[in-house]
């Protein structure tokens, strides 16, 4: 794959997503906190203005107005950022929209260290982890423009919550637009391998297909599974993968307490007994940097990809 691709940041494919979604079901209202210009929620703003609504900074009161909207057969995008859609809204998010099963959508924008510049107050990396403990909630982290849109629809169309991560940085767009499927709840194989198996999510599915490429090149057959749906998780992909390769790598920009590393582990611990090893932030908090500078500094790129599988298989 080249560094050449287009790139496009997924905030931005939620916000056309809406706006395409929103022509074919008129029950789809966007909320936001104050936060539309940086949500992308504006592109539908502009499109659908009476069927959006400012909340304010009052990401809590957001969620409850969501639950409501809800409870009425709306089926409400409640946008903001992963620390305050997830952080701050969490009491919220769990009695009001979780407890009763509502049909809300959350849009969580800038998660992750990729966040950048606007430092460790803002990088969420432990939304996976809170949202995960919710009882029913969906969860999807797409990998890019084409999975992110596809993402969106299949949120709009399933019933009950679901908690869409979105980044800030532009990320490359390697799924083909004309053949991509989307497939709530299972993960997708992008290569086999026999060696290892690397199991990524979102903005890290790409830099894992690099260093697979990489280790090709040395020799190690590197398999990469880009799990998009991080629950329900596809159980069968990751005990298959465990059974060819007998050993895992996980690779998330999200916290390796609680999200995707953790969510495997239960899996083969529970199912098929492997090495699993996590690439994620470590029990640390992120600060501020350039984006694409904070993730090589935090282990989140190919290169330690690399570095990781080699010694893992000494």
């Amino acid at each position: 794959m080249s560094d050449n691709m287009e790139k496009i940041a997924t905030r931005e494919s939620y916000g056309n997503a809406l706006k395409e979604l929103a022509a074919e079901n008129e029950d789809i209202i966007v909320l936001d906190a104050d936060l539309a210009a940086a949500t992308k929620t504006a592109i539908f703003k502009k499109a659908y203005p009476e069927r959006f609504f400012d909340c304010g900074i009052a990401e809590a009161d957001m969620m409850g107005v969501a639950a409501g909207l809800a409870a009425c057969g709306k089926i409400p995008f409640a946008s903001s950022f992963a620390m305050f859609a997830a952080g701050r809204a969490y009491e919220v998010v769990r009695n009001s929209i979780g407890y009763p099963g509502l049909n809300v959508k959350i849009g969580a924008t800038h998660a992750g260290i990729s966040v950048g510049e606007d430092g460790a107050t803002h990088q969420c990396n432990e939304d996976i982890a809170l949202m995960r403990t919710i009882p029913g909630m969906t969860i999807i982290n797409p990998a890019d423009d084409v999975e992110a849109r596809a993402a969106v629809k299949a949120a709009a169309e399933m019933e009950g919550p679901v908690y869409l991560r979105f980044g800030r940085l532009a990320a490359p767009v390697f799924n083909d637009r004309e053949s991509y499927e989307f497939e709530l709840g299972k993960g997708v194989t992008l290569r086999e391998g026999s060696d290892i198996t690397i199991i990524a999510t979102g903005l890290m599915v790409y830099e894992a297909v690099k260093a697979s490429d990489e280790l090709k090149k040395e020799g190690i057959n590197a398999g990469v599974i880009n799990i998009h749906t991080i629950k329900p998780i596809d159980k069968d992909i990751i005990i298959t993968a465990a059974e060819n390769s007998g050993i895992l790598m996980t690779v998330e920009e999200h916290s390796i307490i609680g999200g995707l590393g953790s969510a495997v582990a239960e899996v083969v611990t529970e199912n098929y007994p492997v090495p699993v090893i996590r690439i994620g932030v470590n029990d640390e908090y992120g600060h501020s940097g350039p984006a694409t500078d904070l993730l090589k500094e935090y282990g989140l790129c190919a290169e330690n990809i690399v570095s990781r599988v080699k010694k893992a298989l000494k």
